[in-house]
């Protein structure tokens, strides 16, 4: 398909496929995964703005990078004008990203009941002035994350489009779901459509692309300059290296042998303990071992595995047993999620 490149400050991406903010998720040892499998563009979990502004030791260290993830995207989150625009202030001062990302999506009720995340769809006056803020407060390339509006009744997502466009954002992520709907149901491609139409910053699609069609589809449908991938890449990481592959020759790869499946567990595992240490990187290490056994034979038996072990010799011996029980009888070239 023939998809062109999207240009965003002083970097252009020929694929434009990336990887979406998730809380918990996308650490520095998934993004270098991700890196690794030819994501041209991650964005790191969100960031509290009031933790910024506190120098609280669990947020900074959220703030930190390494080059095998660069470019990176930092995105944070706010309610306030003023503590967006130090936050972002800050995060330009560390050089530790190279472009700002503004959170108005998140649903989570946690972010909502603060007036943070998905909660400004419904306060676009509040919204424009942290936008201003923000953009006053930084040189580095700016973008924003938005929902399609509160609720259904409530779809707001174009009039803000253009108000964040005409504040000097360089880009618009839309999740095509309203805040209502979390992340259930399915999400509306047309509505990201009418975005693109209104808007002439470049457009990135978010939201239910898992395989090739939907890849297709969402671009063809929505008429978006990228796509942002998030759940869908929950323990599949191989995604970009298929999609931007895609994108550029229009070959449809296989997903991975078990033999690379277990390789990458492996290296996420010794990422996530060196960056975390091995208490929190194990347990940690347990919900991505879930994700990534997904769809396999037993599966359920090595989650059960995977979540007893306590040591990275219990994982490593778990990753050694399952490669040979799957393979067992099988051929070593068995590919999954092709």
């Amino acid at each position: 398909m023939n998809v062109k490149p999207l240009q965003l400050g002083g970097f252009t991406f020929d694929a434009p496929v990336f990887l979406a903010p998730m809380a918990g998720v996308t650490d520095t040892s998934y993004r270098i995964i991700a890196h690794d499998m030819g994501c041209p563009l991650c964005y790191a979990e969100m960031v509290s703005s009031t933790g910024i502004h506190f120098r609280n030791s669990h947020t900074l260290v959220m703030l930190r990078s390494r080059a095998a993830e660069r470019p990176l995207a930092m995105q944070i989150f706010a309610n306030d004008p003023a503590m967006a625009a130090e936050a972002a202030a800050y995060v330009e001062s560390l050089g530790t990203a190279d472009i700002l990302d503004f959170n108005m999506g998140c649903p989570a009720p946690k972010i909502v009941k603060n007036g943070e995340g998905s909660a400004l769809m419904r306060e676009p006056e509040r919204a424009e002035a942290i936008l201003k803020a923000i953009r006053k407060a930084i040189k580095m390339p700016f973008t924003v994350k938005m929902r399609l509006g509160w609720d259904d009744a409530h779809k707001n997502v174009v009039e803000v489009a253009k108000m964040a466009e005409a504040t000097g954002v360089e880009a618009i992520t839309v999740h095509g779901r309203t805040r209502e709907q979390f992340y259930m149901g399915q999400a509306d491609w047309t509505a990201i459509a009418a975005v693109k139409q209104a808007v002439h910053i470049p457009v990135i699609a978010n939201g239910d692309v898992r395989t090739y069609d939907d890849l297709d589809a969402i671009f063809t449908r929505t008429g978006a300059d990228g796509v942002m991938i998030g759940r869908a890449a929950q323990g599949n990481p191989w995604l970009f290296r298929q999609f931007t592959h895609y994108l550029r020759t229009g070959e449809r790869l296989p997903g991975p042998t078990l033999a690379e499946r277990v390789a990458v567990m492996q290296r996420h595992l010794d990422l996530l303990l060196a960056d975390k240490g091995e208490y929190v990187g194990i347990r940690e290490m347990r919900k991505h071992a879930a994700w990534y056994t997904r769809g396999l034979t037993h599966g359920a038996r090595l989650r059960d595995s995977f979540n007893r072990a306590s040591t990275r010799e219990d994982f490593i011996n778990i990753l050694k047993k399952m490669l040979v029980d799957l393979v067992d009888g099988e051929d070593k070239e068995l590919r999954v999620g092709s």
